[in-house]
């Protein structure tokens, strides 16, 4: 059977629909095509499926402090963005906020960068600053405590 013949017959059986199977025989000529659709065995259209290729992730680490933050017992200043945090505007200035200044609604109190942008942080209520629970430097997640806070 030449190739121009095989050609053939997978037309007539509808090459564009896609063929998953094409077995030939050349003595006394023999044929098989199958062609699987949306009920085929499970087993059938994995055999003819490639696998694709995977991607694997991997996230920055992200130092957390050593005691865990029970959220409900006190009060925070989280962070709105997953980046990297910084305490103050630009290397060797004055920080924002310093624990046990009071911070009013408003106010900036350190920026993520993320995506080579610079996204100020503000607070969302008037506090006073009682610990800071992030490094300057340090990559955040969002909803990561930035600032333990108490409320005013």
């Amino acid at each position: 059977m030449t190739k121009a013949e095989i050609k053939e017959l997978m037309d007539f059986f509808g090459e564009k629909q896609g063929i998953n199977e094409l077995k030939i025989k050349d003595k006394d000529f023999e044929i098989e095509i199958k062609k699987y659709g949306a009920n085929a065995p499970a087993a059938a259209q994995a055999q003819a499926a490639m696998p694709a290729p995977q991607m694997t992730i991997v996230a920055p680490s992200v130092a957390h402090s050593e005691k865990p933050v029970s959220k409900g017992s006190m009060d925070t200043i989280d962070s709105p963005m997953v980046g990297t945090f910084y305490k103050a505007p630009s290397p060797g200035a004055t920080e924002f906020v310093s624990v046990g200044q009071v911070v009013h609604k408003g106010d900036t109190i350190g920026i993520i960068e993320a995506m080579k942008i610079m996204n100020e942080i503000e607070a969302e209520f008037d506090c006073r600053i009682k610990k800071a629970l992030v490094e300057d430097g340090q990559p955040v997640e969002y909803a990561m405590a930035l600032f333990e806070v108490e409320k005013l």
